[in-house]
């Protein structure tokens, strides 16, 4: 069932938005400020390419002592940074397929 839910995704969008991804992949890889979003950023590539079948697990899950309020609030800002660069056009796409 999976592998069918996958095609399905693939055939109706899910191609068009991991395309998108990938760019947004790339250009954080370009700009030195959201260099660590990088690898979030080709998680999600990958599971917008093959969503059924994998599972997208918070980092505070796997180890929760390690929280850090200094990380949260650079983290915060990190996230503003990505909506106004990569955000809202991804929102779009997805939207759009």
């Amino acid at each position: 069932m999976r592998t069918v839910l996958n095609i399905l995704n693939f055939v109706l969008g899910g191609f068009a938005t991991t395309l998108g991804w990938l760019v947004a992949t790339f250009f954080s890889i370009i700009f030195i400020i959201t260099l660590p979003l990088t690898r979030s950023c080709w998680e999600i590539t990958k599971l917008s390419l093959i969503p059924y079948g994998n599972e997208a697990v918070h980092v505070d899950e796997l180890e929760p002592q390690s929280k850090n309020s200094v990380l949260n609030a650079g983290g915060t800002l990190l996230n503003i940074v990505w909506l106004v660069l990569f955000g809202w056009w991804l929102c779009l796409s997805h939207i759009a397929v």
